[in-house]
């Protein structure tokens, strides 16, 4: 097998697979047991945000399912000038320190500027990369460089097989923690489609998550007569493609989750209803562990 490069140092020769796994506070990522990514997409309060912190480490650690907290200080990608974008880097960042200290969960945020990195690095335990900004090399590498975990989200316009490209750039840059993230490809205007051939391939050269709920985005599809342009979602499907894409064998889940959404202040359209969370990640669990019985049955 011809390794991309930056990956030599990641190479089994004993077992001919590569070391993919990490670990990221109690979390390990591409060991083999599934965890989740979760939280509103938004920080739209300290209140909020804590709350809702704590309603979902309280559905996982009762199903023993690793968890990870998300949320936005700053959501700089918004379809409208007039929509919400959240509290901003410092304030953003301190609510994100206070749950991480508190409710006692690792936490992921995203960064879009090269400025916002090491701050957010001296707080968060995952860096993300926006879609939309998953080629853009020098936030990549500064986020690389500031030794966090990396989580590069694949951008709807990029082909699974080319996102090597960003993992090499991390790795380049001497950091080895770095995740995907599949959240659908532009099909036509308005639209996403979910390729699951993409999770095999890039599970080829790093652990892989899938966004189900960015997955069921219409984006910029939906308009208020009085309000802002945002975009829709169809999240009834979110459970249907959760489900396939653990069939299909990732390694996490990443799940945007409200507990109001028709009232959330960014993607509440696409979002998960927080009482539905417990019975989504027991079939997700109930998928995962089939596929284990099956693997281990002569």
């Amino acid at each position: 097998m011809n390794l991309p490069r930056g990956l030599a140092q990641d190479w089994e020769p004993e077992t001919g697979n590569l070391k993919l796994n990490f670990q990221v506070g109690d979390v390990h990522i591409g060991s083999g047991n599934l965890f989740l990514i979760a939280g509103p997409c938004v920080i739209e309060s300290e209140e909020h945000a804590i709350r809702m912190a704590e309603i979902i480490k309280g559905v996982t650690r009762a199903l023993g399912f690793p968890f990870i907290f998300k949320a936005s200080y700053d959501k700089a990608n918004r379809t409208s000038i007039r929509s919400f974008r959240g509290p901003g880097v410092k304030e953003g960042l301190r609510i994100l320190k206070k749950i991480k200290d508190e409710v006692q969960v690792p936490v992921l945020t995203d960064v879009h500027e090269v400025a916002d990195v090491a701050r957010a690095a001296e707080v968060v335990d995952v860096l993300q990369i926006p879609a939309f900004l998953c080629r853009q090399t020098d936030l990549v590498v500064a986020a690389a460089l500031s030794g966090r975990a990396v989580n590069i989200k694949k951008g709807q316009f990029v082909s699974p097989w080319d996102m090597r490209h960003a993992v090499e750039k991390c790795r380049e840059a001497g950091n080895t923690q770095v995740f995907l993230t599949e959240r659908g490809t532009s099909f036509g205007y308005n639209n996403l489609v979910v390729d699951m051939r993409s999770l095999s391939i890039m599970r080829k050269f790093a652990p892989v998550v899938f966004d189900a709920t960015h997955s069921v985005q219409l984006p910029s599809a939906q308009a208020e007569e009085k309000g802002p342009a945002v975009s829709g979602g169809q999240p009834e499907f979110i459970p249907v493609l959760a489900r396939a894409a653990v069939a299909a064998g990732v390694d996490g889940v990443f799940l945007e989750v409200h507990d109001n959404p028709k009232e959330a202040k960014s993607d509440g359209a696409n979002a998960l209803e927080s009482t539905k969370l417990r019975e989504v990640l027991k079939e997700l669990l109930a998928v995962r562990n089939a596929l284990d019985v099956a693997r281990a049955t002569p």
